[in-house]
C-alpha cells in the first residue's frame, strides 16, 4: 500500500486514527491542517478570519498537490478537503482513500470543549453539524472504503482498517 489517506467530517477520529494507524504500520503521519498552519504561519482559524474560506480552501489543494510522490504516509484531511473534485482526485492518486464517519451526536460529543473549528465557531449546535455533514456527504461518499467510528476504540478502528487493506493486497486491489 502506498499511502491511507483519512478523510471525514471534523471529530471523526482522522487524526487520533491516523497517529496510531501510521504507528502500526510504520509510516510517516501527517496532518494536512498542520502543514497549513505551518504554511501560513497563522492558525486555521486566523486564516478564516483574516483572509475567509476560499484563501483557506486554495492553500489546501495547493499542499494536496505538493504531496504527489510521498509513499509511506497516512494523511489526515481535513472536514472539507474533499469538496473538491480535484482535491479528491489528488486523494486517490495518493493511495487508498478511508472515509471516517461517526453520528452527529457523537461529533458534537467530541467537539463540544473545542473552540479551533472555524464553521463552527459561531453555531455548534447539533442542526449545524447534521447541515454540514449532509452538504459534504456525496464528497465523503467517494472514498474507497467507510468506516463508522461512533462509540468504537481507535485500537477497534485501525484494526478494522488494517484488516480492509489486508483483504484488498490479497486480492491484488492495493
Amino acid at each position: 500500500m502506498k499511502n491511507i489517506i483519512l478523510t471525514g467530517f471534523m471529530g471523526t477520529g482522522k487524526s487520533s486514527v491516523g497517529k496510531e494507524l501510521a504507528l502500526r504500520l510504520n509510516y510517516r503521519y501527517i496532518d494536512l491542517d498542520a502543514l497549513i498552519v505551518a504554511e501560513a504561519g497563522i492558525s486555521i482559524n486566523e486564516i478564516f478570519v483574516r483572509s475567509g474560506e476560499a484563501v483557506f480552501r486554495s492553500l489546501e489543494s495547493k499542499i494536496l498537490v505538493s504531496l504527489k510522490g510521498e509513499e509511506g504516509i497516512v494523511l489526515s484531511t481535513g472536514g472539507g478537503a474533499v469538496i473538491a473534485d480535484e482535491n479528491r482526485h489528488v486523494l486517490h492518486t495518493l493511495g487508498a482513500v478511508i472515509n471516517l464517519s461517526a453520528s452527529a451526536e457523537e461529533i458534537l460529543h467530541r467537539l463540544q470543549h473545542e473552540h479551533d473549528r472555524p464553521l463552527l465557531n459561531d453555531d455548534k449546535s447539533l442542526d449545524r453539524i447534521r447541515e454540514l455533514i449532509s452538504r459534504r456527504e456525496p464528497f465523503y461518499a467517494d472514498a474507497d472504503f467507510r468506516i463508522e467510528t461512533s462509540g468504537r476504540f481507535i485500537a477497534q478502528i485501525v484494526d478494522e482498517i488494517l484488516l480492509l487493506l489486508k483483504r484488498c493486497e490479497t486480492r491484488g486491489e492495493a
